[in-house]
């Protein structure tokens, strides 16, 4: 299920905002304790090597939404949903915006703060709706 690859990547991602590199074996272990499938595991692999070729654009464009707000302050888990929904939503045409939108949403009620799925939900809906 797609679903369990996003939050698959979203950790993998979320990694990254702390260690530059993220090994293939770390990537690899999260894959396999989501017991995520060979298709889904290479969804996840794509969607966090999507992140990682295009972050500096990716955190530009939410930069560009988050107004009054410096990047630096963005809760680290937040940042991560945002970046993995955002690279689905520019570089996987086969994904409607709105199910990246709300599956991040998902992401953020599940590992942030109370208020976060808004905010994440606000940032990006002024993303997709300018």
């Amino acid at each position: 299920m797609r679903s369990d690859a996003r939050e698959a990547a979203f950790k993998a991602v979320f990694a990254s905002l702390f260690q530059e590199q993220s090994e293939g074996r770390f990537r690899t272990g999260l894959y396999r304790n989501a017991k995520l499938s060979e298709e889904e595991s290479a969804f996840a692999e794509k969607l966090f090597f999507t992140v990682q070729d295009h972050r500096e654009t990716l955190l530009t464009r939410i930069s560009e939404k988050v107004q009054g707000f410096a990047q630096e302050r963005i809760y680290p888990v937040d940042k991560a949903v945002m970046l993995v929904a955002l690279a689905e939503i520019e570089y996987f045409d086969d994904i409607p915006a709105v199910v990246s939108v709300s599956e991040a949403a998902a992401l953020a009620r599940k590992y942030s703060t109370e208020k976060s799925a808004d905010f994440v939900n606000g940032v990006l809906g002024g993303i997709i709706n300018p």
